[in-house]
């Protein structure tokens, strides 16, 4: 049965030097139930009103960064280590010490916010907008409310904001299980804790499309979203937040919207002293009214960038320092010389056009590839002979088939995976690698798809020659049937990369994942059945069908 719902608020103002309320509970409209939150306020002029940064997720407000992750909170910057840190959002300390309040609310189903925990979905946007309009209502408050955090808190921001709560004056998604104590009014017994949620990796494997009810269920229209917002991405989270944080930022309805593209790992730049500068810049600007850099006129870059040139290892801030930075006035870079790299026979990789072969040729490798036995194939670039940037969207135009093998079920394979990889190879042949989201080593980039759902929207807008735009939806899967061939647009995620004199790239393509994956593998047997998947991939070339990829190669800038 569930427990009854009852006051657990507690307030003290001695111990801290901030002003510490926990479990406040938060009236959801409709009778829809509670959000309990914890509020810190500057203990200084205590009477005094201040803007409020709002998180809401599922991590459990409670639930010190120590005890979620103590290797990395002992890394973080320690203006940013206070008795109330928690993983992925804004210390209290930090923020009440520069005139902000700080509501961090448990979403529903978790922590002490009694309800079904169902993350990223509708009802969980709803509860998420009235913890933000009664923040702006506050006495405390002076009703302007900025959305400030990491990853499942940043990807919570673009949802909330799509519905436009009173009060919302700004966001900053930076790169857009569920545990904690056990709710003070006692425990609940498993199973009615497994009623009460619902488990998102298992609704993942299920839902295969975006018109199933699981997915459709949470989606919204960046376009409606109208407040100034600041998104940040990272390089290296090549398998995660980068294609949000580029996404939301075009696709967004907002008149004020800036990108910044960091390297680093998903858990420090967030709270470096460049970070929380850039941060409190921009809030001070929305919520303060403080603005020296231009974010409120729209003077401030529309885009900065660090460029990842040179070999200055991974997981290293302090050597990755070292990477230059510039601004740019929008994204996609305005005067991106978009160019073609063929692949040829050979297994070479080319800005030169290929002559058009009289028959066909295949470069074939094994299905269902995986880390622990990958199948591939590369295509290596000449030595560049001058340095080169590129950075923006990637497309790889390929054309493929499956055919019958040894292990492939009686009528064949009925579909293909395609992982794609772009390597750094230094003038020694060495591969460079770069800082993943957990400070693992990664490539360039990475991108994939399914070619049973191969087609493109081509009428919306967002498709584009560099972006293949798709629906995913159950319509639209078309299964293969072998030995055709199939031409498919590949998206490949954006990045950055100067490759320099007697450097060269590396064109991967494999059935399956390959280094650089990190946590984050594509191996459930559920989705990638042998029975629909198995036998043999090609790259087919011949008459008529050009490989090739596309490029964003940008021009020298002067010095």
């Amino acid at each position: 049965m569930p427990n009854q719902i009852r006051d657990i608020y507690w307030k003290d103002d001695v111990s801290f030097p901030y002003i510490f309320e926990q479990n406040v509970s938060i009236e959801l409209k409709d009778g829809k139930g509670i959000v309990r939150a914890n509020v810190y306020r500057p203990k200084d002029h205590a009477a005094a009103c201040h803007p409020v940064l709002v998180t809401y997720g599922p991590y459990g407000k409670d639930i010190h960064y120590s005890n979620f992750h103590n290797s990395s909170f002992q890394e973080v910057n320690e203006a940013h280590r206070s008795p109330h840190s928690a993983w992925e959002t804004p210390d209290p300390g930090f923020w009440t010490r520069n005139g902000y309040a700080v509501l961090r609310a448990d979403e529903l189903g978790l922590g002490q916010s009694p309800g079904i925990l169902d993350t990223m979905s509708a009802q969980t946007s709803l509860a998420f907008f009235d913890v933000i309009e009664w923040a702006a209502s506050q006495p405390w408050s002076t009703g302007k409310v900025g959305l400030l955090g990491v990853s499942y808190y940043a990807g919570s921001q673009w949802r909330v904001a799509a519905l436009r709560p009173k009060g919302l004056a700004c966001i900053i998604p930076w790169e857009a299980r569920n545990w904690g104590p056990d709710t003070i009014e006692g425990d609940l017994e498993l199973e009615e804790l497994r009623a009460n949620c619902r488990d998102q990796t298992v609704d993942n494997a299920r839902a295969r499309f975006l018109d199933d009810e699981y997915y459709a269920s949470k989606e919204y229209d960046l376009r409606d979203i109208e407040v100034p917002l600041l998104s940040v991405g990272n390089w290296g989270g090549i398998l995660l937040h980068l294609r949000g944080n580029i996404e939301g930022y075009l696709n967004a309805g907002s008149k004020l919207k800036y990108l910044r593209l960091i390297t680093g790992r998903h858990d420090l730049p967030f709270y470096s002293e460049d970070g929380v500068r850039l941060q409190k810049s921009f809030l001070d600007a929305f919520l303060k009214g403080i603005d020296s850099v231009g974010w409120s006129t729209g003077k401030a870059p529309r885009v900065e960038l660090v460029l990842r040139k040179g070999d200055v290892g991974y997981n290293d801030p302090e050597a990755e320092k070292a990477y230059p930075r510039r601004a740019e006035i929008d994204w996609p870079i305005p005067d991106t010389k978009y160019t073609k790299f063929y692949l040829t026979t050979d297994q070479a990789w080319t800005k030169d056009a290929v002559a058009e072969l009289k028959s066909s040729t295949h470069i074939s490798y094994n299905a269902l590839g995986n880390l622990k036995n990958q199948q591939l194939v590369h295509f290596t670039t000449d030595a560049f002979t001058e340095e080169t940037e590129f950075t923006g969207h990637i497309m790889a135009h390929l054309n493929v088939c499956a055919s019958k093998n040894h292990l492939s079920s009686q009528s064949g394979p009925r579909d293909i995976d395609i992982f794609i990889t772009i390597r750094h190879l230094d003038a020694t042949g060495k591969e460079i690698f770069y800082t993943g989201t957990v400070g693992d080593p990664v490539p360039v980039t990475k991108g994939w798809l399914r070619v049973s759902l191969r087609k493109v929207n081509e009428n919306s807008p967002r498709n584009k020659p560099w972006y293949p735009h798709r629906k995913y939806l159950s319509m639209d899967e078309d299964l293969i049937v072998p030995e055709r061939v199939y031409t498919v647009d590949v998206e490949v995620w954006p990045t950055n990369v100067v490759v320099q004199r007697g450097e060269k790239l590396v064109l991967e393509v494999s059935s399956g994942d390959t280094q650089g994956a990190g946590l984050f593998e594509h191996n459930l047997p559920e989705d990638r059945p042998e029975g629909k998947f198995q036998g043999t991939n090609s790259i087919v070339f011949g008459p008529g069908l050009e490989n090739w990829v596309l490029l964003p190669v940008i021009p020298p800038r002067l010095a």
